[in-house]
Parts: C-alpha cells; sequence; structure tokens
C-alpha cells in the first residue's frame, strides 16, 4: 500500500490503474491527509458462488428448515 499526493494522481491516474489491477492498493492525499483508495475489485468467480450455493442446499437436506432464531441460536454455538 502506498500513498499518493491528488497532483500525481490526476497527472498519472491511468498508471495507477494499472498497478491496481495487478493488486496494488493506493491511498490518495491531498495536503497529506488520506482521502481515497484505489483498491483492487474482487469479483467472484462462478465456481465459489456456484460452491457456497452446493453447500447451502445441503445444509438445508441436513438441518431441513429453521427459523431466524434457531439459526442464530446455531451461529452463536459455533462461536464458543
Amino acid at each position: 500500500m502506498r500513498k499518493v499526493g491528488t497532483s500525481e494522481a490526476k497527472t498519472r491516474f491511468s498508471a495507477l490503474l494499472d498497478e491496481v489491477a495487478r493488486g496494488e492498493t493506493i491511498i490518495i492525499t491531498r495536503r497529506g491527509r488520506p482521502v481515497a483508495w484505489l483498491t483492487p475489485l474482487e469479483v467472484p468467480d462462478r465456481r465459489s458462488a456456484i460452491a457456497a450455493a452446493t453447500t447451502l442446499r445441503d445444509l438445508r437436506k441436513r438441518i431441513g428448515w429453521a427459523t431466524t432464531e434457531e439459526i442464530l441460536q446455531m451461529r452463536g454455538q459455533g462461536r464458543r
């Protein structure tokens, strides 16, 4: 993570976007104070979405339907 002033960000915006696309996070500052972050987007891939849906379906088959209160209780038990 590095810091870049607003004037440099303005003149090098395209190059900064290239760096962000490669995974770099850049903080844009104005008079030394952070005002914005340039961070890479995390676009979920199709495989991870399908895996999550499959996991939820399997869980529903095992435990059946649950109320919100039951789900919150299960979540609480997992934290202990």
